[in-house]
C-alpha cells in the first residue's frame, strides 16, 4: 500500500516516528556557548533547547559545548552559578562552526584585547559568530560587523552603534545576516536558532522542534512559512473544534456553520491557509492523536481507535499503517 504523506502542517508533529526519516549524510554542526559574566539564561537555554531538540528528533546533527574566558565558575543573570566546560582560550578554532556569545543585561560592556583577538582570530577562520542580549557589542567592538546587519537589547544599541558604526543597528528580536546571527532577547533567540537549523536542515525538522518547545505557535502552522500572513480566526476555530471532537468527528457541513463560513469557504481557508483539505487535516489530527495515545498511555488498542473516531479496528489499522507504515499493534509503548 502507498503511504501517505503528512501535509505540511502536520508533518513535524510526527517527525520523530516516520519510518521514512532521512538518514542525515552531514558531519555534525559544533556549537560553542561563550557564557559572560551575569549572561541571560533564558536566552541561552532557549537556544540551547531548540539544538537538543533538533538532535532528539534526528540523532547527531549538532554537538555543543560550553566555555568561560578564563578558568572557574560563571553568574548567571539569574544567579545561578555555571561551570563551562571549557576554556575558550584554550579551545581550537578547527573543533566549532558556531560560536555564541551569550550576553546579559548586566553583562558589563568590556572586553580584552586577548578576547577581541580571538573574536577575530574566529572570524578569519570561517567560524560563524552569534551573540544573544548585548553578546553583539562583542563582535562590534571586535570589527566583526562591518556592513552586517544586527540585533542587540534595545539598552545596548546606542553603545554598539558608538563602536561599530558601520553595522547597521536595527530593533528587530532576531537578524541573521550571511554568518552573523544576533538575538536581543531570550524570544529572539529562540526564533534565530529556529530560522538558523532551517537553513541547514530544512522546514520540517523546525515544526517538529516547534511542536515539542513551542505547541501554540506550532497548531496553526502555514504550510508555506515564507508568506507572512496569519491563520485567519474562523479557521483557529474550525481547528480547535477538530481539536476537542476526535472521539465524534463533526461533519464538514457542521464545522462550517459553526465558523459562520459556507462549506465551499472553509475548503478554500484550509487550501490556502494549511495547504491540505479539511477531512485530511481532521484525519492528520486523529491519526497523530492516536500515535500519542499509544505510546504515552496505558489505553487499549481498542480505546485508542475509539477516542480518536475511528469505527473499526480495521479503519484504524489501515489509516494508521497509511501515515506511519507498520499497524498501530507495533506501535512502541513509552510509558512503564
Amino acid at each position: 500500500m502507498e503511504r501517505r504523506q503528512f501535509s505540511g502542517g502536520m508533518q513535524g508533529k510526527n517527525l520523530r516516528y516516520l519510518s521514512d526519516n532521512p538518514q542525515q549524510s552531514t558531519s555534525v554542526t559544533r556549537v560553542g556557548f561563550l557564557l559572560l559574566e551575569h549572561f541571560s539564561l533564558p536566552a541561552f537555554t532557549q537556544t540551547l533547547d531548540t539544538l537538543v531538540t533538533a538532535n532528539l528528533l534526528r540523532p547527531d546533527l549538532f554537538a555543543t559545548r560550553t566555555f568561560g574566558w578564563g578558568e572557574g565558575e560563571v553568574i548567571s543573570d539569574l544567579g545561578l552559578i555555571i561551570r563551562p566546560d571549557a576554556n575558550l582560550m584554550l579551545a581550537s578554532l578547527q573543533d566549532l562552526d558556531l560560536l555564541v556569545i551569550c550576553g546579559g543585561f548586566r553583562t558589563e560592556l568590556k572586553a580584552s584585547e586577548p578576547f577581541i583577538q580571538w573574536l577575530r582570530s574566529a572570524g578569519e577562520a570561517g567560524v560563524r559568530l552569534a551573540g544573544l542580549w548585548n553578546g553583539s557589542w562583542f563582535l562590534g567592538r571586535a570589527g566583526l560587523l562591518q556592513g552586517y546587519r544586527c540585533a542587540i537589547h534595545p539598552e545596548h544599541r546606542p553603545a554598539l552603534a558608538e563602536v561599530s558604526k558601520a553595522a547597521q543597528v536595527t530593533s528587530e528580536p532576531y537578524v541573521i545576516d550571511r554568518d552573523r546571527l544576533t538575538a536581543s532577547s531570550p524570544s529572539g533567540a529562540f526564533h534565530m536558532a529556529l530560522d538558523w537549523i532551517k537553513s541547514l536542515h530544512g522546514k520540517a525538522l523546525v515544526e517538529g522542534i516547534e511542536d515539542i518547545l513551542a505547541f501554540e505557535e506550532s497548531r496553526y502552522r502555514r504550510i508555506k512559512p515564507t508568506e507572512n500572513i496569519c491563520v485567519s480566526a474562523p479557521l483557529r476555530e474550525v481547528v480547535k473544534l477538530m481539536d476537542a471532537n476526535l472521539e465524534e468527528p463533526l461533519e464538514l457541513d457542521q464545522l462550517a456553520v459553526y465558523a459562520g463560513r459556507s462549506r465551499r469557504q472553509l475548503e478554500r481557508l484550509f487550501k490556502e491557509q494549511l495547504g491540505t483539505t479539511p477531512q485530511r487535516y481532521y484525519m492528520e489530527l486523529r491519526v497523530t492523536e492516536a500515535r500519542r495515545l499509544l505510546q504515552h498511555t496505558e489505553l487499549s488498542q481498542v480505546d485508542v481507535l475509539v477516542a480518536c473516531g475511528f469505527v473499526s479496528p480495521s479503519h484504524f489499522s489501515k489509516c494508521y499503517s497509511a501515515y506511519f507504515g507498520y499497524r498501530p499493534s507495533k506501535e512502541k509503548r513509552l510509558v512503564k
